[in-house]
């Protein structure tokens, strides 16, 4: 779709930046591919390309979207996170909205989160979080470029209510960081049948089946678990 008015240098070089980023395009997966290639099981992934987790934006959106995800339904997340841009995003001249900025999160009450977002116990966490980046308490955007090891780095990530393992190993997946599983009851579901003859498993026992990729383990696992997804005639070969 054409703009509506001519771009400047400026706003063309923040989209082609935006672009880049939520695309991975300058992500270096050379040292993936090869750990995946020396797996018959996984030797697909450098062939097709694989393990560029699209992503947000920014980091505050991710991390407001990764707080939506748990504990509910994907319709509930999907709910919220319409909610939230058809309330406070900023509309374009076609009509359509973007993600609300920090800061215009920052200006509504936790009730607002509850009611009209339907949040429930996450409406004053949504409303923490965007105050303390709102007011630079809290650089989310640092964490990109942060040398924090990555265990201090979620520490801080959990610093943040409603952040708990599940949403801090994913957030850590879009940061670059690929040391957690980020296990759900639909990755474990996922294992139990690609991985497991329809048995579950704990989640030791998928712990154990992914440690060889060592600090490359959690974007292995998605990849695995989402391989019906790029090749829908590889599942009766899975």
């Amino acid at each position: 779709m054409r703009p509506s008015r001519r771009l400047g240098k400026r706003a063309g070089e923040r989209i082609v930046r935006d672009v880049r980023h939520m695309f991975r395009l300058d992500d270096d997966m050379r040292e993936f591919y090869q750990a995946m290639s020396t797996e018959t099981d996984f030797a697909w992934i450098p062939v097709e390309g694989a393990g560029r987790l699209l992503r947000s934006p920014t980091v505050f959106e991710d991390l407001v979207k990764m707080i939506c995800t748990t504990n509910c339904s994907w319709a509930l997340t999907e709910k919220m996170v319409n909610g939230l841009v058809n309330e406070l995003g900023r509309e374009s001249d076609d009509g359509r909205k973007s993600f609300p900025t920090a800061e215009a999160m920052a200006q509504k009450p936790a009730k607002f989160f509850r009611d009209k977002i339907r949040a429930g116990y996450r409406a004053p966490y949504l409303k923490e979080l965007a105050q303390r980046v709102a007011s630079g308490a809290l650089d989310v955007e640092s964490w990109l470029t942060t040398d924090l090891p990555t265990k201090e780095l979620m520490d801080e990530i959990k610093s943040v209510k409603g952040a708990g393992n599940y949403a801090a190993e994913n957030l850590l997946k879009l940061l670059g960081r690929y040391d957690g599983l980020a296990l759900d009851s639909w990755t474990r579901a996922q294992f139990a049948r690609a991985r497991n003859n329809g048995r579950a498993a704990n989640d030791k026992k998928i712990a154990r089946f992914y440690s060889r990729f060592n600090s490359w383990r959690g974007l292995a696992l998605w990849c695995d678990m989402t391989r019906h997804w790029l090749a829908p005639d590889n599942i009766a070969k899975w």
